[in-house]
């Protein structure tokens, strides 16, 4: 996938280069953060990608995407709302979810559904509702071949090659649209992504994101290289201690397609989708810091509203600035006021310690007998994602929806039930600190 959306988005492949560049040169000027990375494992998965993100039109499409993706390893995880920032679709992430599926492949698919409910032109409604059960964004290669490893419990080798192939035809950009000119005009009237969902032969992936160490110097850089970049950095502002996500990206491209029109004759046009984004990713809040972090959020919005335009980009992060000095920047204080979830592990001195005293982790800690890291969130912001649409389709995009929250029929639509995210990190926290208690009390019973 990271091949063929390099070929066809050629800016992607700058972007990848100068994220590999920024990454590189934070990790010699910060040694911690370099070992930190390596005591847990992650330091390969720096530079990788991590998410692409594609659009699909109906309940059917989703379902399917949900048994190709279980073939991978990756499952459902999270329910988003992104009408509660004007875009009408709900969506959740294809992703895998145990610690070692994640250290092996870092990737997860944010997969949005459009809400034809959301469009308040009835007959606009009717007409891409029909558009849209006509098509078939899967080829039969990968429904055979998704039928097989579910009947069989896994596909061989070659069946896998040949299946990602297939499953590879869903993702890929068609300049031809399924739809005439005056009608494509009328969706992109009610909504640029309602356009861009309905009027293509399937769910081209729309970005493809790598992990950076410093997304502020990536922001910075990236008119250096000649890629223009989004006026702020969606999420929380710059902090010595990254909570949850950051995002950036550069602007949509506009592209040329065509559309047929009744004669059969092509016109050309033009149709603006494809993006690149960037992440920073910090710490996985728990219920109580996720709370903080949504009052502060809010709290900044309420004095301002980054422009879409950019108008507004060095007030805005002024203001967010201002309104998280409330949140604590140090793991310390993270952990002690129970804002983020760490992952728990003996150190060195710990691993050697034989019968050493003391039944509480709080002591074992003191003692440098076990280190706490930070979780990683391996997940998303619906504000954020939502920032990022809008910044590249423009201030009219948050024209049409309203809050609108319907996880029961995205769930049904699905197929499924999603993952609840604070359940998935509580549980990967509370694994640690077993797995810690569970050594040494078996040293303890040694010694004795």
């Amino acid at each position: 996938m990271s091949e063929m959306y390099a070929k066809e988005v050629p800016a992607y492949s700058t972007l990848m280069h100068l994220v590999y560049e920024v990454n590189e040169e934070t990790l010699q000027a910060n040694p911690e953060l370099q070992n930190q990375l390596e005591e847990t494992e992650s330091l390969a998965r720096i530079s990788e990608e991590r998410h692409g993100a594609i659009r699909v039109g109906t309940a059917a499409e989703l379902a399917m995407l949900r048994r190709v993706f279980a073939i991978m390893g990756m499952y459902p995880v999270g329910y988003y709302d992104l009408s509660i920032a004007g875009v009408p679709v709900h969506a959740t992430a294809f992703r895998p979810t145990s610690e070692a599926s994640l250290k092996r492949n870092p990737f997860r698919v944010f997969t949005s559904l459009l809400r034809l409910d959301l469009i308040t032109d009835e007959a606009l409604r009717d007409e891409a509702a029909a558009i849209l059960a006509k098509r078939q964004i899967f080829t039969d290669g990968a429904i055979q071949l998704t039928e097989k490893a579910e009947r069989d419990g896994g596909l061989s080798h070659e069946d896998a090659t040949t299946f990602i192939s297939e499953v590879l035809e869903t993702f890929r950009w068609h300049d031809q649209a399924k739809v005439s000119a005056a009608l494509y005009r009328r969706l992109h009237d009610a909504h640029r992504l309602i356009a861009d969902v309905v009027s293509f032969k399937g769910p081209h992936i729309n970005h493809l994101t790598p992990r950076t160490l410093d997304i502020d110097l990536v922001q910075q850089r990236m008119p250096l290289h000649a890629i223009s970049p989004k006026a702020v950095v969606e999420g929380p502002p710059t902090r010595k201690c990254p909570i949850l996500l950051r995002q950036t990206s550069f602007k949509a491209l506009e592209e040329a397609v065509s559309f047929q029109s009744e004669d059969g004759a092509w016109q050309i046009g033009s149709h603006t989708a494809r993006f690149g984004e960037i992440e920073q990713r910090g710490i996985a809040l728990t219920p109580k810091g996720r709370a903080l972090y949504d009052t502060l959020l809010n709290n900044s919005r309420e004095v301002m509203r980054p422009a879409a335009d950019g108008s507004n980009a060095t007030e805005y992060m002024k203001c967010l600035e201002e309104a998280f000095q409330t949140f604590p920047d140090s793991w310390d204080a993270i952990r002690e006021q129970g804002l983020g979830y760490f992952s728990y592990s003996l150190t060195e001195k710990g691993k050697a310690s034989v019968g050493f005293g003391g039944t509480s982790l709080e002591q074992w800690i003191s003692e440098g007998l076990v280190r706490f890291d930070p979780i990683v969130y391996e997940d998303f912001l619906p504000v954020s994602a939502a920032g990022i649409f809008q910044s590249n389709l423009g201030d009219e995009a948050s024209q049409v929806a309203v809050a609108s929250a319907n996880q029961v029929q995205f769930e049904r639509d699905l197929g499924a039930s999603v993952l609840d995210q604070f359940e998935h990190y509580a549980e990967i926290e509370r694994a640690s600190i077993e797995a810690c208690k569970g050594v040494i009390c078996a040293q303890q019973v040694a010694a004795e």
